[in-house]
């Protein structure tokens, strides 16, 4: 069974839950082929599959959002993404359809969520499960203008799918498709925190172990805002603050933020799904840095006062280094959300990608 995965290239967001998904299917059925058609690097792939097999096939599949940094979007540069792109999708939707029928495998695709993977499903005849907490019609409607043909499109494909996987923290997805409500979809660790710790060389306890993670953009800090806070020690992602800053320790390049969790007691970042997800998962509190023009950034902060221990930041507030991390973090009004997501996705394209196979009867 060849099963192939359309990722967005707009975040690492979206790898890292596709990888905890086909993890997941992987451990149910051993001899599937696992396909990612994908802009997102070769190098993040293999360090969030680990020693699962895959393959790739570079193209890029959407645009998302442009962004200025890991706060911002740059409106006038997705238009002129989105314009590029339909000049590419033609040619890279022929070559795909040809290299998937010419492996002479039953094939399942999977979209999260480019729409044009539902071109791609019509050409194939192939079924086609979308999985997300969000689809580009909900991002791009808000924005307005020519945003809303756009938005339009998108609904327009993902109306195409057989079935949609929908995850927590999710914005509306009025597509008309059975659709499957599952947990948190994040990985497991694969290390021992004390092995970890003793590698890192942390003396610190998690209460005064802090992580700054802001997706694969980052976010360029004043490494003297670290030195507010000198009982606290931070793993960071920017060697540049990772050298000036002495309470600080460079993520290595071998591990997943996700391995380092359960050494932290808090994250300091932005809105964004996967890292919530596994912080979630972790039981790690979350210090979030309010984010502006991406509709899924309030959805994300309700979900986080519901399900999760946290404090709220304005971005003048990273900026100047009133990080809060003196005060309490505040109780989620709610109760937590289930940890197997992933296992639940997995088991349905398990089911989903058996009944493609089966004869029909005439």
């Amino acid at each position: 069974m060849l099963i192939v995965a359309c990722v967005s290239g707009h975040g690492y967001g979206h790898g890292s839950r596709v990888a905890a998904v086909l993890t997941a299917l992987h451990r149910l059925e051993p001899d599937w082929r696992l396909v990612l058609a994908t802009a997102l690097p070769q190098a993040f792939l293999e360090l969030a599959f680990g020693s699962v097999p895959f393959e790739r096939r570079p193209g890029r599949w959407d645009v998302g959002v442009i962004q200025a940094d890991a706060l911002g979007a740059d409106g006038p540069a997705t238009l002129a993404a989105l314009e590029q792109l339909e000049l590419e999708l033609p040619e890279q939707l022929q070559r795909e359809a040809d290299w998937i029928r010419s492996q002479g495998q039953p094939v399942l695709l999977l979209g999260d969520v480019p729409p044009a993977a539902a071109q791609l499903a019509q050409r194939l005849q192939a079924p086609l499960v979308w999985m997300g907490n969000f689809g580009w019609d909900a991002i791009y409607r808000p924005m307005g203008g020519p945003f809303v043909a756009e938005a339009d499109r998108a609904l327009a494909a993902y109306r195409q799918g057989t079935a949609l996987i929908r995850c927590p923290l999710a914005l509306s997805m009025p597509w008309g498709l059975p659709t499957t409500a599952v947990g948190l979809t994040a990985g497991r660790p694969r290390h021992q925190p004390e092995q970890l710790r003793q590698r890192l060389g942390l003396i610190t306890p998690p209460q005064r172990t802090v992580m700054v993670a802001f997706g694969g953009l980052g976010l360029s800090l004043d490494p003297a805002l670290f030195g507010r806070w000198p009982d606290h020690h931070f793993l960071v992602s920017d060697a540049a603050v990772a050298a000036a800053a002495a309470n600080t320790t460079l993520i290595p390049v071998d591990l997943r933020p996700l391995e380092l969790l359960p050494l932290c007691g808090r994250v300091i970042t932005k809105p964004g799904y996967s890292t919530f997800c596994e912080a979630l998962s972790q039981g790690t509190g979350l210090h979030l840095v309010r984010r502006e023009g991406f509709a899924e950034a309030p959805l994300l902060e309700a979900e986080l006062q519901r399900h999760g221990w946290h404090r709220l930041l304005e971005r003048q507030q990273l900026e100047v280094g009133d990080w809060q991390l003196d005060q309490p973090l505040l109780a989620p009004s709610a109760g937590p959300i289930a940890a197997d997501g992933a296992e639940q996705a997995a088991r349905l394209l398990q089911r989903l990608a058996a009944q493609a196979v089966q004869p029909r009867l005439c």
